[in-house]
């Protein structure tokens, strides 16, 4: 009777351990659950290449990531830093019915499929870092490097996501004339954009990088998704604008601009912008007025009290916003680039403002449709290095595991893996 009673002991337990055995891997995305952010995403991205079911759950504890219980995702988590949680099948049910109860502003979003990234950037080197090449990379997320060749002839269609960071498509080589018209970089860089341009049967290279502004335009129509940074944002707008307008001046591209070429301006081609001026002078490190950064240099801010505040939205009616400002945090540290922020009174009114300075109501972080696709415009060069300048040594990522900032780029990176749903802001 006693060993009948042990068997039947041993059968209980072991029934009770089935029951309970874990069925699902949790990453935990609020502020203190997580010791490396950065690298869940690419945990995230990771799984989903794999072909794991992978769902984001919004604003359930700073934006957490489910996936299912597999001896490779633990393992994969332990070498790479990221903190996870083993649940069982009763407890992950539980978490997804609070999540789907009207009365809380969550909701789950299923992740399909691991987007082909693709980067923008020249073949040579750069004397400054890009923040999301650097970010991807810390990640460990996969991604292809594309420049002026693979854009002209029709490549981008091999990519779902498609960055841009700090570039000039307007021809101006940056507006660096000023500061950096006699250094060697600067001259070797208008030499190498001269010989693509001409090499490819342009006469100019503000013609040849408006041909390729106008094939990122139709990426994004025909279904794309485009992220960009610094002033690729502001100067892509720019050159959709001034199509069949000369805004460069002779030490640009050889001969005078249009006099006239202010009213010219077709606002109507823009992604975001529209009735902005444009800087004439070409010592002037500026393209427009769309950015506010002369206004960080008059001293209207200070490294310590520059931050912005991510827009909270209902995740159950927009969830593609609430996605792109996932984070632990609502308020952001700012940062400065060429283009650190925008003028609000610039920004179309079908564009999302979603990250906004309060002490003058620029914005940081906006986001559109357009045609099928969409875009997100992200101001500043580096998230941790709050005054960036050329020739400075790349920000090290490991000590910037939890950064807000850098968070929002790789929300961006993830959000085209959705299921689609309709945006209803």
């Amino acid at each position: 009777m006693k060993f009948k009673g042990l068997n039947l002991f041993i059968v209980f337990f072991f029934l009770c351990s089935f029951s309970s055995r874990a069925s699902f891997v949790l990453l935990p995305m609020e502020a203190e659950g997580q010791q490396n952010h950065l690298k869940a995403y690419g945990i995230t991205y990771w799984a989903l290449d794999k072909s794991y079911k992978v769902s984001w759950l919004l604003n359930y504890r700073g934006g957490s990531f489910l996936l299912p219980d597999a001896p490779e995702i633990r393992k994969e988590c332990q070498i790479r830093g990221v903190t996870f949680e083993v649940l069982s099948d009763a407890a992950t049910n539980s978490i997804l019915e609070d999540i789907s109860s009207p009365s809380q502003n969550m909701e789950t979003v299923v992740l399909e499929k691991a987007p082909k990234i693709a980067v923008y950037t020249p073949k040579g080197k750069q004397p400054w870092d890009d923040a999301v090449t650097m970010v991807l990379t810390y990640a460990e997320i996969p991604y292809t490097e594309i420049y002026d060749e693979e854009v002209l002839s029709d490549q981008l269609l091999l990519y779902d996501w498609l960055h841009l960071h700090h570039e000039d498509f307007t021809g101006q080589y940056g507006k660096f004339f000023g500061n950096y018209r006699n250094t060697p970089w600067y001259i070797q860089q208008k030499a190498d954009a001269e010989a693509l341009a001409k090499k490819l049967g342009y006469n100019k290279v503000s013609e040849e990088k408006l041909a390729v502004a106008k094939k990122i335009r139709d990426f994004v129509i025909g279904g794309g998704f485009m992220f960009a940074m610094c002033s690729a944002t502001d100067s892509f707008d720019i050159a959709l604008s001034a199509e069949g307008v000369d805004i460069c001046e002779p030490m640009f591209d050889g001969d005078d601009s249009e006099a006239n070429y202010q009213s010219r301006i077709d606002y109507t081609s823009t992604f975001a912008f529209k009735d902005y001026t444009l800087v004439r002078n070409p010592m002037v490190y500026e393209f427009s007025d769309i950015d506010t950064t002369e206004e960080h240099g008059k001293g209207a801010f200070s490294m310590d009290k520059d931050y912005f505040t991510l827009m909270e939205y209902s995740a159950k009616w927009d969830p593609i916003p609430t996605m792109l400002c996932q984070n632990h945090t609502q308020l952001v540290k700012g940062f400065m680039g060429q283009t650190t922020a925008f003028d609000a009174e610039k920004i179309k009114s079908n564009v999302l403002v979603m990250g906004e300075c309060k002490i003058n109501g620029e914005a940081r972080y906006i986001h559109g449709t357009k045609g099928k696709g969409m875009f997100t415009f992200y101001g500043g060069h580096d998230p941790e290095d709050y005054q960036h300048r050329v020739g400075d040594a790349p920000t090290v990522l490991d000590l910037h595991p939890n950064s807000p900032g850098y968070r929002l780029i790789l929300n961006n990176v993830l959000f085209p893996a959705a299921r689609k749903k309709k945006l209803k802001t």
